[in-house]
């Protein structure tokens, strides 16, 4: 029975799908103008784990998550660069369809772009319009009327009497209160526009994602997930936008995954902590970034440094030290009701996808694994498939254990030199020479290499 914390409502509630054994969920996506960086990451790898996790559980999922390819950042950004917004746009989401992969993300089942429904955006503003809650301000703008939605603030529980302190409307903008927010903006000079009953122009930011999500899953949808930071006002007046115009309900579960800080700071370019996913990932294995990102439960924030990541690091190296030299099989060839940390890893997935206790279970296995290896080589086999099934479901434990426990190498040092120098130190181990077995040993040891003798073998990995 899985249950997930509703941001709307503010507790943990039982998921009921709106068609029984079926999940919609749609995720706001990037604004390509940029690099994606690793407060991207967080979000993105929070919600694949989440759908992993309801495959995993047995829902047959529909994961959309959209592409914002129209926006000031990027018109301002093509501009400063000399290029077309399409071909920033462009380019910016190769990049990250690549920073994508290397993380292990699964594609979305759809990747809806802003550009792709300008006319379900039209449609979506017409409506608001004729229901009076949207209007033409004065600079050519259609704006939405706050104040007109009875309903407003219900998932950021913010009053909008509370909202006027301190608020205040520019001169130019022709808004009729300071909450009101664009809908579709009026065509400026050398920008990109559209045609539109409310004159040439561009949509706002915020309906989009209400055009997008009910172009892709209707209304209502189950699952609406993005960060933390969306809440308000964009989650907000999305919900604002598609109940004042098609009424119901929007989307029955609002999930937001918990920030990021860089070294216990919020990341800014201006604070010169940015990093992005590339930078992450040219100093570290894919797995520790996602470890580091998912070892958190989803809601909480996670910190990103140098000391976490080695815990990071630390941790998966436990993981996949369980694993070596054991002949896996797949999980579906075991008897799973045999083991009752398959159980225990399910229902901390029905808790509200509660990946740290999920951890805790492989934790769990690994330790049974080392200490049946020698006693009981089958059980220390099953434990260990089973280890690596679970852990997949995480989207961790993908690689072959002695490949991580590897590393990377250190400068001045690669996989051939290290192979050789064990090779001659077991032959100086056969010729009984063992002062300079020692001494090789120490000569990996001021490398940065770590061995282990196992019988006739050596094995290495990165101290």
């Amino acid at each position: 029975m899985l249950h997930i914390y509703n941001s709307l409502s503010g507790k943990k509630e039982r998921f009921e799908p709106i068609r029984a054994g079926k999940v919609s969920m749609y995720v706001c996506g990037i604004t390509v103008y940029d690099l994606c960086h690793v407060g991207h990451a967080r979000s993105s790898l929070v919600f694949d784990v989440v759908v992993r996790a309801l495959r995993f559980l047995g829902y047959d999922v529909t994961y959309v998550r959209n592409i914002t390819d129209i926006d000031d950042k990027i018109i301002r950004r093509a501009h400063d660069n000399g290029e077309s917004w399409q071909a920033l746009a462009d380019r910016m989401i190769v990049a990250m369809h690549e920073d994508e992969r290397a993380l292990g993300l699964l594609p979305p089942d759809r990747e809806p772009r802003a550009t792709q429904h300008i006319q379900d955006m039209i449609t979506l503003i017409q409506t608001l319009q004729e229901k009076g809650l949207a209007y033409q301000a004065d600079n050519g703008d259609m704006c939405f009327s706050v104040e007109d939605y009875d309903q407003y603030g219900a998932l950021s529980q913010r009053v909008l009497d509370e909202l006027q302190a301190g608020a205040r409307i520019a001169d130019h903008s022709g808004k009729r209160s300071p909450h009101d927010f664009v809908l579709w903006k009026h065509a400026k000079p050398d920008e990109p526009s559209w045609d539109s009953p409310f004159g040439a122009g561009r949509p706002g930011w915020h309906i989009e994602c209400s055009a997008m999500s009910r172009a892709e899953l209707g209304q209502p949808f189950d699952i609406h997930g993005g960060g933390m930071d969306l809440k308000f006002p964009h989650h907000e007046n999305e919900i604002a936008q598609s109940q004042g115009a098609c009424g119901g309900v929007y989307a029955n579960t609002w999930m937001h995954s918990g920030l990021l800080t860089i070294n216990g700071e919020k990341m800014s370019k201006s604070l010169g902590n940015f990093v992005t996913i590339r930078d992450a990932l040219g100093d570290n294995d894919p797995e520790v970034l996602r470890y580091l990102m998912i070892a958190s439960h989803y809601r909480s924030p996670v910190n990103y440094s140098k000391d976490q990541l080695e815990q990071s690091k630390a941790s998966l190296t436990r993981l996949y030290t369980a694993l070596r030299d054991i002949d896996l099989v797949p999980m579906n060839e075991l008897d799973l009701t045999a083991f009752p940390e398959y159980q225990a890893f399910v229902d901390a997935l029905c808790d509200d996808i509660h990946v740290p206790e999920a951890l805790s279970v492989l934790f769990g296995l690994a330790k049974k694994v080392n200490r049946e290896r020698e006693s009981d080589p089958k059980k220390a086999t099953q434990l260990a498939s089973l280890l690596k099934g679970l852990g997949a479901v995480l989207g961790l434990l993908q690689q072959d254990p002695p490949d991580f426990l590897r590393g990377e190498l250190s400068e001045g040092a690669d996989a051939d030199t290290i192979e050789a120098l064990i090779a001659d130190r077991q032959a100086a181990r056969a010729a009984k020479d063992f002062q300079k077995a020692d001494a090789i040993r120490d000569e990996l040891a001021a490398m940065g290499v770590e061995i282990e003798d196992k019988g006739s073998e050596t094995v290495w990995r990165l101290q």
